[in-house]
């Protein structure tokens, strides 16, 4: 690509800030490098007045204004979850995560796994977060997890999740267990593959038996719980 193709192409972008910003770099290094091959004056004119135009445009934004318009974030301080290439469903590996952090349904799916799930394996607790979210992704179901969690909560044991109505406490007092829940939690919400439950949209414990489990399928047991999938119902013409 030659420095005059170039720099003409950047000239016929519009004026916004990010592109004049590219623009100046590009064309300032075409002007270093290459300047003997700029057989045109006149082009190279053009493109002299065109920067001339850019610092200008750039000298009433205030430095402080410029700055933030220019400067990456720290990874730290971006609001973003991403999935790792690998997952290990070992303690180990999720508290070589950094801390948590996330918004309100990362916080209900949180809290409901501390509740739910914390006295599990790591595999344990993605399954019970696998049906809560299997549960939004369905249409039988809210489609938030906090509303998923929530369903039918202020009804005594009519709930969906029993801690939301068994009156009990539902403070947090193992601070420890909801920062590794925390992160399991976060992953979910990230999108990673949920392959522990194949579909599954309810469980239930080893110690309990209740009457839908005779008529869902199950797909699958992990620790202490049992999980199923909720049929899917054929409606005939």
């Amino acid at each position: 690509m030659s420095q005059r193709w170039a720099c003409r192409m950047l000239e016929n972008h519009g004026w916004d800030m990010a592109f004049s910003l590219r623009r100046m770099t590009l064309c300032a290094v075409f002007m270093m490098f290459g300047s003997a091959s700029f057989a045109d004056d006149v082009l190279a004119a053009r493109l002299n007045a065109l920067l001339g135009q850019e610092r200008e445009a750039l000298s009433v934004v205030p430095d402080a204004r410029l700055s933030a318009l220019t400067t990456v974030p720290r990874t730290a301080n971006r609001d973003v979850q991403t999935v790792p290439e690998t997952l290990t469903y070992s303690r180990d590996y999720i508290a070589s995560l950094p801390a948590a952090r996330g918004g309100a349904q990362w916080r209900c799916l949180s809290e409901a796994l501390y509740f739910e799930a914390r006295g599990e394996t790591v595999k344990g607790m993605f399954a019970v977060g696998e049906v809560i979210l299997n549960r939004v992704d369905s249409r039988s179901y809210p489609n938030t997890a906090c509303a998923v969690i929530n369903q039918g909560t202020g009804r005594r044991y009519a709930c969906q999740f029993t801690y939301t109505c068994d009156g009990l406490s539902d403070k947090i007092r193992d601070q420890s267990a909801y920062a590794q829940v925390a992160k399991v939690a976060q992953l979910l919400l990230a999108g990673t593959d949920r392959v522990l439950t194949n579909g599954a949209t309810h469980y239930h414990t080893r110690a309990v038996n209740p009457s839908w489990a005779r008529r869902f399928p199950r797909t699958a047991a992990i620790d202490s719980h049992l999980f199923y999938r909720q049929p899917t119902r054929v409606v005939s013409n």
